[in-house]
């Protein structure tokens, strides 16, 4: 079977951007994995990883919203080159100060708004090289390829001491800064990445009228919803198994690897529900809260590990499918307005700021409410997205 010229150019585009994500992803979960071994030799305490994932989330967040501005200016192959490679610096730096708190804290927050550079640039560069048909395909394969990014993380913190899983991680980071920059100069000699084809339509009245025709109002109230689940809920999990659960570290960092593994395939059956329902993101989105909420229910009320872990899984992966919807078929469909990446960025941050926000609160709600406790929030966050989800316009969809 011959493939098109255009699908050729998808694939090294979407191949190029999925692997630079993969790297992110590994990161971004680093400290999530080996928080339970360093919680148990002393190194940080549970209010010390709260305060680090809420800064990281944070600085992430207004990242993605100050880069996914200048990502519609600056060529995504200094954006996501240098992004990656600051990023690993910062990696490094983290464990060798790690009895040096302020040090620790800047590295680890840095970290994450370099990691900001990659996410709006990245996709404004597939919505405006890759053909519409074919540019949500590339989204999901980031999409899968960021959840495939917790059970890399997962292996390397079963296998190796915390200092060097951030050594590691930091050399990935700079690894692929390089081979991403390269690759994608590359693309431009050969005339395969090209911009400012698309801009802002003639005669607008504003950005933010443009996009609130492209319904971006409800779309950020998905974003932070999903937000808190795919990124907090994620972070606390292995906390989640060693002390609700009570598994030891390393069975800890293993169910992990194995949930996550589960849970990044999320993205391809979002596709699949997505066809099902007739390619309508609407009720795609609104399938996917109502059975997150029924299985985050069923987690308070399963005393069995395997079934609580079970539905624990379950319930995070229909979350992400709504998520897809949003990241891997919404955004995309921006192209239009010429202002993808600063749009994808905007919604980055409202989903990074609800989850900075959310994990301090949730490490500090741990003792006084208790896991039952922070699971019954999750299940309302959920009713949330049903609510928001209701089909009181239709949504556009893509063909």
């Amino acid at each position: 079977m011959k493939i098109s010229s255009s699908a050729k150019k998808a694939i090294m585009i979407g191949s190029m951007c999925a692997i630079s994500y993969l790297a992110v992803y590994i990161a971004r979960n680093i400290l999530s994995t080996v928080s339970p071994q360093m919680i148990n030799d002393g190194s940080l305490t549970t209010e010390d990883i709260g305060t680090l994932s809420s800064l990281y989330f944070a600085f992430y967040a207004f990242g993605q919203l100050i880069n996914g501005i200048i990502g519609d200016k600056i060529k995504p192959k200094f954006m996501m080159g240098f992004g990656l490679i600051f990023a690993g610096v910062s990696n490094f730096i983290f464990p060798l100060f790690i009895k040096t708190t302020l040090v620790v804290y800047s590295a680890y927050a840095l970290s994450g708004f370099f990691l900001s550079m990659i996410y709006g640039p990245m996709t404004k560069v597939i919505s405006e090289n890759v053909e519409p048909h074919l540019a949500p395909r590339c989204a999901v394969a980031n999409t899968f390829t960021s959840l495939l990014g917790s059970p890399i993380a997962g292996v390397i913190a079963a296998l190796f001491v915390w200092q060097n899983v951030f050594k590691i991680t930091g050399g990935i980071l700079v690894l692929m800064g390089a081979v991403c920059f390269a690759v994608f100069r590359i693309f431009e000699k050969k005339g395969i990445v090209k911009y400012g084809q698309f801009s802002k339509p003639k005669g607008s009245k504003g950005s933010v009228g443009i996009l609130i025709k492209y319904k971006i109002i409800k779309f950020t109230i998905i974003s932070v919803i999903t937000g808190i689940v795919r990124t907090t809920v994620v972070f606390w999990l292995p906390t989640y198994l060693s002390q609700h659960l009570h598994f030891s570290e390393k069975t800890s960092a293993l169910l992990f690897t194995v949930s996550t593994l589960v849970i990044s395939a999320a993205a391809f059956i979002s596709v699949a529900v997505y066809e099902l329902f007739k390619r309508d993101m609407e009720k795609t989105a609104l399938w996917a809260f109502v059975a997150s909420s029924f299985c985050f229910i069923m987690v308070l009320f399963a005393k069995n590990a395997v079934v609580n872990i079970s539905f624990m899984v379950l319930a995070i992966l229909t979350a992400n499918i709504a998520a897809t919807m949003l990241w891997s078929f919404y955004c995309p469909s921006l192209r239009n307005t010429g202002m993808v990446s600063g749009a994808t960025g905007f919604l980055d941050f409202m989903s990074y700021m609800a989850a900075s926000l959310s994990s301090k609160i949730f490490a500090n709600s741990v003792g006084v409410v208790g896991w039952g406790g922070l699971i019954a929030m999750w299940a309302a966050l959920m009713v949330v997205g049903i609510i928001v989800s209701l089909p009181y316009n239709k949504f556009k969809k893509i063909k």
